[in-house]
C-alpha cells in the first residue's frame, strides 16, 4: 500500500530539518545554554512527528541528537562531547524526541479511529433510517452493496436473494471468517481467501439473502471493527427484506 503524502513529506524532512535548524543556531551557541538549544530542536521533532508517522519522529530525534552534538556542544564540528552536562542533554534530547514521536503517533491513531468510527456510525444510521422510512428494498440493497465495497475494500459485490448454493467462506456475525476447507481461518494472519465470500442477510435467524463479496487481490483484510459494521449493514438489509417482501435477484 502506498504511503500517504504527509508521511512521505515527514520522512523526507526528518533528517535535514534538524540539520538546518542546528546550523541556524550556530551563531547563538555561545549565548544560549545547551538546554535551551536542545528545546528548540525538540520543537522540530514534535513538528515532524505530528506531520508524519512514528518512524519520521524517531528519525528526526536521531538527527537532532547527532547535529546537536556536532554543532552545538564542545568541541564543535566533532561527534565528541567533553562536558557531562552536554552528554546528559543529548541523551535527554534523544529520549524526549522518541517519546514525543510515540505520543504524536498515538494521538494521530486516536484521531483516525474517531473519524473512522463516526463514518461507520453514519453509514449504519443512514441505512437504518432508509429501512425505517420504508425505502425500496432495491435501494437498501444497492446502498449496502456500495458501502460494503468501500468499508471492506472489495473488488466487487453482488446480492443473491433466497439462494444458498455452494459452500463459500462466510463472514460471521462476530466478524470472523469460516470456511469449509479449514476448521479455523485467521483473517488477520491468513488474509482473504481467494474466492467469493458470503455475508448473509437475515432477521430472527431466518435467512433472506446474501452478499457475495470479491476481495481485492493482494490487499489485507480490514480490521475487525470494519467487518462488524459490514455485518450490521447486512442485518439492516435483512430487516428491509423482511418488511417489504421478496427482492428479485439483480
Amino acid at each position: 500500500m502506498r504511503m500517504p503524502l504527509r508521511d512521505r513529506i515527514a520522512l523526507a524532512v526528518a533528517l535535514p530539518a534538524p540539520l538546518v535548524v542546528a546550523l541556524a543556531l550556530v551563531p547563538f551557541r555561545t549565548h544560549m545554554t545547551s538546554a535551551n538549544l536542545a528545546l528548540i530542536l525538540v520543537v522540530i521533532i514534535v513538528a515532524v512527528a505530528a506531520l508524519g508517522s512514528r518512524a519520521a519522529g524517531v528519525l528526526a530525534a536521531l538527527s537532532a541528537a547527532a547535529w546537536f552534538d556536532f554543532f552545538l556542544t564542545r568541541p564543535y564540528q566533532r561527534f565528541t562531547i567533553s562536558h557531562g552536562d552536554d552528554i546528559t542533554t543529548t541523551l535527554l534530547l534523544l529520549a524526549v524526541g522518541v517519546a514525543v514521536s510515540q505520543l504524536a503517533a498515538h494521538a494521530r491513531t486516536l484521531k483516525l479511529v474517531t473519524v473512522t468510527d463516526a463514518a461507520h456510525l453514519a453509514r449504519i444510521h443512514e441505512t437504518a433510517s432508509m429501512v425505517q422510512a420504508g425505502a425500496s428494498p432495491y435501494a437498501v440493497v444497492d446502498q449496502v452493496r456500495q458501502q460494503l465495497v468501500e468499508i471492506l475494500g472489495l473488488r466487487g459485490c453482488r446480492f443473491e436473494h433466497g439462494m444458498l448454493l455452494g459452500r463459500h467462506p462466510r463472514l460471521e456475525q462476530d466478524g470472523m471468517l469460516t470456511a469449509a476447507a479449514r476448521a479455523h481461518w485467521d483473517l488477520d494472519k491468513d488474509g482473504w481467501p481467494g474466492e467469493e465470500i458470503e455475508l448473509r442477510a437475515s432477521v430472527g435467524g431466518r435467512y433472506l439473502g446474501r452478499f457475495m463479496m470479491r476481495p481485492e487481490p493482494g490487499t489485507p483484510p480490514p480490521p475487525l471493527q470494519a467487518r462488524l459494521v459490514a455485518v450490521s449493514l447486512a442485518d439492516r438489509v435483512g430487516a428491509a427484506l423482511d418488511t417489504a417482501g421478496p427482492v428479485l435477484d439483480r
